[in-house]
């Protein structure tokens, strides 16, 4: 299969009038229901759920439309998807220039198992079998969907606050060991020598930065503003939940029994695009939350094209995607199985199907 046969270059054609509504019809109507959520739960706590689901909808796709950002694809210029970029990032508390670097290391690596590992770091079958049983079963419950709910929670609001209280402690350790040089010590270049762990550029490093003092001061803001307790509330469910969604997206686009999961040697990334990334079929309502990021594996081949050109390119390119996974939320349990990788047969296992064939070999 060569890329050359997709037609997909008609479809890179970003809309600065499409995105700007896709931003107004997604952050306007966000803000309004937190303002409603806000009056509502002065006359009864009762109200807030339905209010509280169109919260984590939105919320959905605000990260949606800020990973089109990532990938500058969503407006014509680089400056406006890094510019929108960030306040989605923000509304989700996430840092959207790493996220989007890493994000972009997975599209880079897509299908290869031996660099790539997937939503959550998946074990090979031979480390599987080094772990003792202990560990062998909190690996089996940490990957489990329900799982997405604290994880969600911390990927999102705790991990980049710390990332950056980590790195200030280890920055000022670095400056205490020069300064214990004595008079070989130069301020300048301590800070010039000193590498971060956890990221690659200044740029990455002041993105995070504004990110947590915008992030924090609006926690401060709304805490005070409309209660520690009423905000946080609301705030914990929405990112909570709309976090767990995206992670269960996630999950079913790239783990599937089937799924392309090869060694990097004769790695294919046409392949790892087609045969390694699902078609998630959802409802109508769903597919507009999620800007259309079920057609993951057209994203996958082109991620230049915007999701509002997602749609049509699958439909012309139809004929050559016969061997595109078809799936639907429902099928997460069953996807759910497939926690191993076995390089020996380029393939995800499931742990019980892994055992099954450990204990045959034993019994032979």
């Amino acid at each position: 299969m060569n890329k050359a046969e997709f037609v997909l270059t008609t479809y890179i054609n970003s809309s600065n009038l499409r995105a700007t509504y896709q931003i107004l019809n997604t952050v306007v109507p966000y803000v309004l229901l937190w303002i409603l959520a806000v009056k509502v739960a002065s006359i009864s706590l009762w109200l807030l759920p339905p209010i509280i689901v169109l919260l984590i909808l939105f919320s959905l796709r605000c990260f949606s439309l800020m990973h089109d950002c990532g990938h500058y694809s969503l407006f014509q210029s680089k400056s406006a998807n890094r510019i929108f970029g960030f306040v989605l990032g923000v509304i989700n508390a996430i840092p959207q220039y790493g996220w989007s670097r890493d994000h972009a290391y997975h599209h880079k690596t897509n299908g290869d198992w031996e660099r790539y590992r997937g939503v959550a770091d998946f074990l090979s079958t031979e480390e599987f079998s080094k772990l003792d049983p202990f560990n062998q079963r909190l690996y089996e419950l940490l990957p489990h969907p329900l799982m997405a709910i604290p994880g969600g929670f911390f990927y999102l609001a705790i991990k980049p606050r710390l990332i950056l209280i980590m790195e200030v402690y280890e920055f000022i350790q670095h400056i205490f060991t020069d300064f214990k040089k004595g008079s070989e010590f130069n301020l300048a270049q301590t800070i010039s020598a000193h590498q971060s762990k956890h990221w690659q550029s200044a740029t990455e490093f002041w993105d995070l930065l504004l990110n947590n003092i915008c992030v924090v001061g609006s926690w401060i803001f709304l805490s005070h503003l409309w209660g520690v307790g009423l905000f946080w509330s609301i705030y914990s469910i929405t990112l909570s939940c709309s976090a767990t969604i995206f992670i269960w997206l996630f999950f079913v686009q790239h783990i599937f029994e089937g799924a392309y999961a090869h060694k990097t040697a004769d790695w294919n990334y046409i392949l790892g695009a087609v045969q390694g990334s699902s078609y998630l079929e959802l409802p109508a309502i769903l597919r507009w939350f999620t800007a259309d990021i079920g057609y993951h594996n057209i994203h996958h081949l082109c991620e230049r094209i915007p999701n509002y050109h997602l749609a049509a390119c699958h439909r012309e390119n139809s004929h050559l995607l016969s061997d595109v996974k078809t799936l639907r939320m429902r099928d997460l349990a069953d996807c759910s199985q497939f926690l191993l990788w076995s390089a020996d047969s380029n393939r995800l296992v499931s742990i019980s199907s892994f055992r099954q064939s450990t204990e045959a070999i034993l019994k032979t």
